[in-house]
């Protein structure tokens, strides 16, 4: 038992605090009432999505909407209620509107309820991925370990989830560098190695900016020809190789295509995947949206060879119907990213036991330390529909781009101007003069009346309207909708002079 000294001395050292009790932190006041506002605030996206067909697939931001979207920071906050009318009025009515069903720019994913509810729930627990040990990272290496098996690779592959398959790619060229260069990359950088890359001239865009951003320069990419499917020639790109070892270059990485970006195609993978072998090549491939075909049986053999791959980048909001952001890079060892990314500090402390536990931690696998929870959108995505609906999804929608190319084949008017690979249509209207001109006006003129939203782009140095068939929502109407819509915009178009004189939707 203390005596009365020490009892005296410790109340010396006795601490009072000397701030109120003041209610600083953000939760409700009234947590009834915000429960209430938040069940509105899902009724009503819900609401939203059960009525996609009902609305304009995309319209236009007005004037006033856009004045109200640049007013100033508020000083006093405004309360749930006015903040969820104001999403209602100013926000949701014009998003870009890929969850429509006749949305079929740009490879865009259209969502679905179960990844909403998973989302909305990770928003919940609030979870950092970079590192520690605790279930949500568990669940982001079980929807790795999935990917691993469809795609044939071994057991040990490791992989992250990241924002998409720009900086999958990224991460990508990085790993490859290290192994290429080894540890002293890190420290030292390029020094005098001349590192070359290969990939296809059908490669996303990303590819170039990934060299750029690691350093290498976008000089080091050598673009290859394509042949008359779109792929990459194999007989080019082995002369490519040849005449950069000859000239004194080393040549590093090859970066395969599954799914390139204006139609589609997928290149030899089982092909570039022998010369990577010979060659010692570490072999990357983009499977943006492509690589998710290995969902259908149906489709799975396009994608042979890819199983040979050193790391694998694709994103799950595509194809996957996972609301965005959710992309995933895998790595057939992981000994290789932890070596290309892996910076211990005393702050990031890894232990035997405890929430510090859990090595390696994502962090070392990859540039980021703060990670957000997007693994629980794709777990429940790939829990509530299973491989099997997803993978009818993904052959449906390529059964859908055939059916739409047979119907342009049909049309006089209209011109098919590239294979269809898989779920992409590359066509145009027929115009006699300012065929690229009218083209555009005319998918714009489309967007803006809210009828459907392709894209466009260069086929054979021609534009094309360009439509991407990614959604789980398209039918077959859809198609008919949007060529019905093109011919009468074409009709429109086809004796008017020029530009300015050419008839506007209303």
């Amino acid at each position: 038992m203390p005596d009365q000294t020490e009892t005296a001395r410790a109340s010396e050292f006795a601490w009072t605090p000397s701030l109120p009790d003041a209610p600083t932190d953000l939760d409700p006041e009234d947590w009834d009432g915000f429960r209430a506002a938040a069940h509105r605030a899902l009724d009503g996206i819900l609401d939203h999505l059960e009525t996609l067909r009902d609305q304009p697939v995309w319209q236009p931001t007005p004037a006033p909407v856009r004045a109200a979207l640049t007013a100033p920071l508020p000083e006093e906050g405004e309360g749930i209620d006015a903040v969820l009318d104001q999403f209602d009025r100013l926000i949701r009515p014009y998003a870009t509107g890929n969850p429509h069903p006749r949305f079929m720019g740009w490879v865009h994913g259209g969502g679905t309820v179960a990844g909403l509810v998973g989302e909305m729930l990770a928003a919940g627990l609030n979870a950092n991925l970079g590192g520690r040990d605790h279930a949500p990272i568990l669940v982001e290496r079980q929807v790795v370990a999935w990917m691993a098996a469809l795609f044939g690779l071994p057991e040990q592959t490791g992989g992250l989830l990241v924002t998409g398959t720009s900086i999958a790619n990224l991460i990508g060229v990085l790993i490859a560098r290290r192994a290429a260069l080894g540890e002293a990359v890190r420290r030292r950088g390029l020094g005098t190695a001349r590192l070359v890359a290969y990939t296809s001239a059908a490669a996303h865009g990303c590819i170039p900016r990934a060299m750029d951003m690691a350093g290498l320069g976008t000089d080091a990419l050598r673009l290859v020809p394509t042949d008359l499917a779109g792929r990459i020639s194999l007989p080019a790109l082995r002369a490519a190789i040849a005449a950069d070892r000859a000239s004194g270059a080393a040549p590093f990485l090859l970066v395969g295509t599954a799914g390139t970006v204006d139609i589609g195609a997928i290149d030899d993978l089982a092909g570039l995947a022998a010369i990577a072998r010979r060659e010692r090549l570490w072999l990357h491939i983009d499977g943006a949206f492509g690589a998710l075909a290995a969902f259908a049986p149906s489709l799975r053999g396009k994608l042979e060879g890819i199983e040979a791959a050193d790391s694998l980048a694709f994103d799950f909001h595509k194809w996957g119907q996972v609301p965005y952001d959710a992309g995933c890079i895998l790595v057939r060892d992981p000994r290789h990213a932890e070596a290309a990314f892996a910076a211990p500090a005393a702050y990031l402390r890894r232990e035997e036991r405890g929430l510090a536990g859990g090595a390696p931690w994502p962090c070392d696998l990859g540039p980021d330390l703060s990670r957000g929870f997007r693994a629980l959108k794709v777990w429940f995505t790939l829990k509530t529909y299973g491989a099997a609906q997803l993978g009818r999804a993904i052959a449906h929608s390529c059964a859908l781009a055939q059916e739409l190319a047979v119907r342009v084949d049909a049309e006089p008017e209209l011109d098919l101007l590239a294979p269809v690979a898989l779920n992409i249509v590359c066509f145009r209207y027929r115009f006699e003069t300012d065929a690229d001109a009218r083209n555009a006006a005319l998918v714009a003129d489309l967007q803006e009346e809210g009828i459907a939203a392709p894209s466009t782009t260069t086929i054979g140095g021609v534009l094309a309207i360009r439509a991407a068939i990614v959604n789980h929502r398209t039918r077959g109407a859809d198609i008919a909708a949007l060529v019905d819509a093109v011919l009468a915009a074409g009709r429109r178009y086809r004796d008017a002079s020029v530009v300015s004189a050419w008839p506007r939707s209303a």
